[in-house]
């Protein structure tokens, strides 16, 4: 079997470079690797085959019960939720759900901007 996870970040990352020149990619002391866009995480990657993404817990409890993803592996009651990469296909999906976690934080960040700007 392929490296899932390695397949991940190429293509995530890749986009994001596209996408803004503004995120960060670094390793976690959980032996992952982290996405940022500044200083506001976008999720992180574990091994070969866990993805874990922080969103609001309205949109998290939104995710788990569409079955997009599962409650966080340690951290259940949390915005976070885990994505395991099981099979090729999986792959799409997790970078699907980092680039929800990318938009929310870029809308958030651009709002906060504009708010700074009025003040």
């Amino acid at each position: 079997m392929f490296d899932l996870i390695r397949l991940a970040h190429i293509r995530f990352s890749g986009e994001l470079v596209v996408e803004s020149n503004r995120h960060l990619l670094h390793v976690v002391c959980f032996g992952g690797t982290e996405y940022r866009l500044g200083r506001r995480e976008i999720g992180h990657v574990h091994g070969n085959y866990l993805v874990d993404i922080p969103f609001p817990t309205k949109i998290r409890n939104e995710l788990v019960e569409a079955g997009r993803a599962e409650p966080h592996h340690i951290l259940p009651e949390t915005g976070w939720v885990s994505f395991f990469l099981r099979e090729p296909d999986d792959v799409d999906r997790a970078i699907d759900l980092l680039h929800y976690s990318y938009e929310l934080a870029s809308k958030q960040k651009i709002g906060s901007t504009q708010n700074s700007a009025a003040d």
